[in-house]
């Protein structure tokens, strides 16, 4: 990521409606996996930072007595209460609009926090040193991502696979060659290294696991729109007056590339890091 990018509130704008239907789904078995790695009872909190629209706090929040999601965009906020509530889980669950660096913004102490996706987002340093200090003595920092580099072929599957390279050089048509994000352009995309920060900020570990991934997905041809309007690349706020001429010019291009409208393709790996707070550091119980 560049140097000179600045995080702007239209990251993700108009992005949220899509989200939910047009991103690949996580590893079936990753609940399944954190609630065995951390214990899980139904007790405890969680925080979720940069929590989208609930993607890993709503199927968790059974899990622990609270969840609290935490989420600059107010339609990512709007779309977590609501999945929560469709998954009787509203009791449970609290979803806050401020940023990152804004916390602790007095939300209290947690067992475990997670940061699925959005970490590379944010001011790292900052907040991996503050997420720190919120969390209980031998508490959990989770960090979860798509498995990098991984490559499922479609032979065999009942429909084409999704054009990901065609929708790309047609979003390069209307947007331009560098990768837009908000106000700005990432021509050298988003950062990692996330470890040597989480490290610095004085977790301990971390743990890896690989969920596996490769179960068959079916797409539509909306679940394909979908999907690229939920990205920071390609949030429906980049296009302006455009929007409407870009959606028919995709469209067109999935019916060339499947006519059925139909898609296959199999969902990732997901990776996991667990860190932990030492037994006698992090926030005091509350």
């Amino acid at each position: 990521m560049s140097d000179n990018w600045v995080w702007d509130e239209t990251l993700f704008a108009g992005a949220a409606p899509y989200y939910g239907r047009g991103r690949l789904p996580y590893a079936p078995a990753l609940v399944q996996v954190l609630a065995d790695e951390l214990g899980l009872d139904g007790t405890g909190r969680l925080l979720d930072v940069g929590c989208g629209p609930g993607t890993l706090a709503v199927p968790l929040a059974h899990l622990f007595g609270e969840v609290v999601g935490v989420d600059p965009d107010a339609g990512m906020i709007g779309e977590a209460a609501r999945r929560a509530a469709d998954a009787g889980v509203a009791a449970r669950s609290r979803w806050v609009r401020i940023r990152a660096e804004d916390l602790p913004a007095d939300l209290g102490t947690f067992t475990a926090a997670a940061f699925a996706q959005s970490f590379h987002w944010m001011d790292r340093d900052l907040v991996a040193a503050t997420v720190r200090g919120m969390l209980r003595p031998g508490g959990a920092l989770v960090h979860v991502s798509d498995l990098k580099g991984e490559q499922f072929g479609v032979e065999g599957l009942p429909h084409p696979g999704v054009p990901y390279g065609a929708i790309g050089e047609l979003v390069k048509e209307y947007l331009g060659p560098v990768r837009r994000a908000g106000r700005g352009v990432l021509p050298n995309g988003t950062r990692g290294g996330e470890a040597e920060i989480i490290a610095r900020a004085g977790f301990l570990g971390p743990e890896r696991h690989v969920v596996p991934g490769g179960q068959v997905l079916e797409r539509g041809e909306n679940d394909v729109v979908a999907w690229t309007f939920s990205l920071s690349s390609s949030a429906p706020g980049l296009f302006g007056p455009r929007r409407a001429a870009f959606e028919a010019d995709l469209r067109t291009l999935l019916r060339s590339s499947s006519p059925t409208g139909r898609f296959c393709e199999r969902g990732p790996s997901t990776e996991v890091f667990v860190w932990r707070t030492p037994s006698g550091a992090g926030a005091a119980p509350g």
